[in-house]
């Protein structure tokens, strides 16, 4: 979570204005039929009280989507692992579908714009079956492998790595679609939201690949060297 607002002022706080600031609220504010896009201009407050929601419970699922990045100090395999999969993993599972949603309506409502984001929604479905792919083989294969003390890793991790170099063009291609996740003057808080959702996700993403790149990986190269020396 980006925003460090305490939770009394964050009630007070335009339910709109939240969407944009806060990756993943939009889920939140949908499921619950709080109106942030048109309507975004009440506080989160209002919102859930002209709905009959109690705030206090809608801050405690907002309180839910901080992030901590935290890298643990020091790590082992495991621990970097365990961090890599509730950091990163679960979260890219969460944020694309979101984002999906966004895009769709944005690309459906505006579609005459002249800047509207043709093409996002579904490069966006693109990148979510290859990421969801190139998860399902860290966790189902790449791992277990490396705790189980497997050799003859290097070629996994050399696709691993090859994917890894995929997904950042996809990263450039995500954000040439976005206008480098800056949505147009006057956009509405749907428009606003999912370019700050694109932009969390970039920096999310990039964070993924360098701790497996540079920090999981590497200490599995060097583990195996130490083997052989």
């Amino acid at each position: 979570m980006n925003t460090t607002t305490p939770e009394p002022a964050l009630a007070r706080q335009a339910i709109g204005q939240i969407a944009v600031d806060l990756p993943g609220a939009t889920a939140i504010f949908r499921r619950l039929k709080l109106d942030f896009c048109c309507g975004g201009q009440v506080s989160l407050e209002e919102a859930c009280a002209r709905r009959g929601l109690v705030s206090a419970a809608v801050l405690a699922e907002l309180a839910g989507l901080r992030r901590d990045d935290t890298v643990p100090e020091a790590p082992g395999a495991a621990a970097l692992v365990d961090h890599i999969l509730t950091r990163y993993h679960a979260v890219h599972r969460e944020q694309l579908p979101e984002l999906i949603r966004m895009a769709r309506r944005v690309e459906a409502v505006h579609r005459d714009h002249p800047l509207a984001p043709v093409g996002l929604a579904d490069h966006l479905e693109t990148m979510e079956v290859e990421l969801l792919d190139h998860m399902d083989k860290e966790e189902q294969v790449l791992f277990p492998a490396f705790f189980a003390g497997a050799s003859g890793l290097d070629q996994p991790i050399g696709a691993m790595r090859a994917e890894h170099t995929s997904h950042g063009a996809q990263l450039d291609r995500l954000a040439e679609l976005t206008a480098d996740h800056t949505p147009p003057p006057g956009a509405c808080n749907t428009w606003r939201a999912l370019c700050a959702g694109t932009a969390q996700l970039t920096e999310d993403l990039i964070a993924h690949i360098h701790l497996e790149n540079n920090r999981l990986f590497p200490h599995f190269e060097r583990q195996r060297q130490g083997c052989c020396a």
